[in-house]
C-alpha cells in the first residue's frame, strides 16, 4: 500500500528544509526525499553562503533584507532546537559593495533607500582606513589574465563604496540545512535519504505523488520541487509542467577559489565581505585566513552549462566531476590580485567547484505549475541561499492560499514579510513571466 503525506518535498537542501519546516508549522504532514546521504549535501554544499542585500529590483533588495532577521537571530528561528552536530553561525563582517561601472550601484542604493536597509556611504580615504591591503583604482573594464592589457597600470580611481553592516557569510551551509530539518522534524515533518525520484505521478490534472527508483510509490496531493540543479529533470517528469514554464532552469558549472590573505593582514577577523564589480569578483573571508573568491559571471569568462548527471557522476565513475580548471582559477585569484596587490597566489589552484541551478534571466521561480498540486522553488542557486528562511515561509504560504482556493496565477499572493513588513507580489517570481530584463544575469540577480 502507498503510504500517504499531505506534502512531498523533493530536495533537503537549504530551500528544501525551510519550506518542510514551515509546512510542518501548518499542521502538514510533510515527507522530504533526496538523492544524497543528509541534509545540504547537494549544490549547498557548494554555496558561499554570502547574507548581502544589494540586488538589481526592490523585491531582491525586501528578500534579502528580510533574511537578514532570520540569520541575525538563528537560533530563535530554529525554535532552540537541539542538533547534535552544533549549530551554524552567522558571521556579521558587514557587507561593500564598491561603487564602479561594474554595478549599477546608484540603483542599488535606491532600492536600499525604499526597502529601508541600513547602509553608509565610503569615500576611498574611510575604504583604506577599514581596508589597508586594497588598491583603490579602477581596473574596468574585467579582462581575463590571458588578455596582453590585463596588467596596464591603470589611472582612474574608484568612486567610493557603500557599506551594509548587516551583511556578512555563513560559515557553514551543510550545517544550517541540517539545523533547520532538526527543527522541522520537531514539528512532525519526516526526511528520506539516499533515494532518487524517478517518476511524478498524476491524474486529472492533479498531482498524486511520487515514485522512487526503487519502485515505491509516495502520495500526496502536494508536491514540491526544490531539486536544485536537477529541478528541471524533475519538471520534465510532471505532466505538462515543463512545458507550462515560460522560464526555464539549467545547471551552470561554477568554480569558486581559495587564496591565503597577504602577510601581516588577519582577513578573517577583519575583514569585510565585497562585491567587486570593477574585477567581476566578490570575496570574503574563509577559515585558515583565506580569501574565498568567486565570479560575478562578466562577458568574457565563458558559462558552462552541464548535465547535473554527468557532472556528479564523474568521467568513468571517478566521483563528482569538480576539478577547478586552471584558466578560471588564475582569472580569479590574478583578479583579486589586482585588488590586493599583496596577495600571494599559490601555484595549485584551491578552491570548491560546484552547479548552480539558473533560471533563464537568474531570477528564481517560486511558484505553483500548470499541473494541479506542484509547485516549485527552483532557479535559486548563486544568490538564493541568503533567503533560504524567507522562501520557507514564502512557498508555504503560497502552497496553502493556493490549495484554499487561491488563483495565484490571475490574483498572485500578496505576501507581507514578517520582519519588515513590506509586501511582495509573489507574480514576480512566476514561471509564466518575460524575462526580467531588470536582473544583472548574473550571480548578482
Amino acid at each position: 500500500m502507498d503510504k500517504k503525506y499531505d506534502a512531498i518535498i523533493i530536495g533537503a537542501g537549504v530551500i528544501g528544509c525551510p519550506i518542510a519546516y514551515e509546512l510542518a508549522k501548518k499542521g502538514y504532514k510533510t515527507l522530504t526525499v533526496d538523492k544524497l546521504a543528509d541534509a545540504g549535501e547537494g549544490s549547498t554544499a557548494g554555496s558561499c553562503a554570502i547574507v548581502r542585500a544589494h540586488y538589481s529590483t526592490v523585491d531582491g533588495v525586501a528578500m534579502a533584507y528580510e533574511g537578514f532577521k532570520y540569520w541575525l537571530d538563528w537560533r530563535n528561528y530554529l525554535g532552540n532546537v537541539k542538533d547534535e552536530k552544533g549549530l551554524a553561525k552567522f558571521m556579521n563582517t558587514g557587507s561593500v559593495l564598491l561603487k564602479s561601472k561594474g554595478h549599477d550601484w546608484r540603483k542599488v542604493k535606491r532600492n536600499y533607500d525604499v526597502v529601508g536597509v541600513k547602509y553608509e556611504e565610503w569615500g576611498l580615504d574611510k575604504i583604506k582606513m577599514q581596508i589597508p591591503v586594497y588598491d583603490l583604482h579602477e581596473f574596468w573594464p574585467v579582462k581575463r589574465p590571458e588578455d596582453p592589457s590585463f596588467f596596464d597600470d591603470p589611472t582612474n580611481l574608484l568612486e567610493g563604496a557603500i557599506f551594509c553592516p548587516e551583511g556578512g557569510y555563513v560559515n557553514d551551509p551543510v550545517l544550517s540545512a541540517h539545523n533547520i530539518m532538526r527543527a522541522a522534524e520537531t514539528k512532525g515533518a519526516e526526511f528520506m535519504f539516499k533515494v532518487e525520484v524517478t517518476g511524478i505521478r498524476s491524474q486529472n490534472g492533479k498531482v498524486q505523488g511520487i515514485t522512487l527508483k526503487d519502485g515505491r510509490r509516495f502520495d500526496a496531493p502536494i508536491v514540491v520541487n526544490v531539486a536544485g540543479p536537477h529541478s528541471f529533470k524533475i519538471n520534465q517528469m510532471a505532466e505538462g509542467v515543463w512545458q507550462g514554464c515560460n522560464i526555464k532552469t539549467k545547471s551552470l558549472r561554477h568554480e569558486v577559489m581559495h587564496c591565503p590573505s597577504p602577510e601581516g593582514y588577519d582577513y578573517l577577523n577583519d575583514g569585510y565581505h565585497t562585491s567587486d564589480g570593477d574585477l567581476g569578483i566578490y570575496y570574503r573571508p574563509e577559515v585558515g585566513n583565506m580569501f574565498l573568491i568567486g565570479s560575478e559571471d562578466p562577458k568574457c569568462d565563458r558559462q558552462e552549462w552541464v548535465d547535473p548527471d554527468a557532472f556528479y557522476a564523474g568521467q568513468g565513475g571517478r566521483g563528482r566531476d569538480n576539478q577547478l580548471s586552471e584558466a578560471q582559477w588564475k582569472a580569479q585569484c590574478y583578479r583579486l590580485g589586482r585588488r590586493v596587490p599583496s596577495l600571494q597566489v599559490p601555484n595549485q589552484p584551491k578552491g570548491v567547484c560546484d552547479l548552480y541551478d539558473c533560471s533563464d534571466d537568474w531570477i528564481p521561480i517560486y511558484d505553483k505549475s500548470d499541473l494541479g498540486g506542484f509547485y516549485m522553488a527552483v532557479g535559486t542557486s548563486g544568490n538564493q541561499y541568503k533567503n533560504a528562511p524567507v522562501v520557507g515561509h514564502m512557498m508555504a504560504e503560497l502552497i496553502d492560499t493556493c490549495e484554499k482556493g487561491l488563483d495565484h496565477d490571475k490574483k498572485p499572493l500578496q505576501y507581507k514579510l514578517p520582519h519588515i513588513g513590506r509586501l511582495i507580489d509573489v507574480g514576480f517570481f512566476s514561471r509564466k513571466r518575460e524575462i526580467n530584463r531588470s536582473s544583472s544575469f548574473s550571480v548578482n540577480g
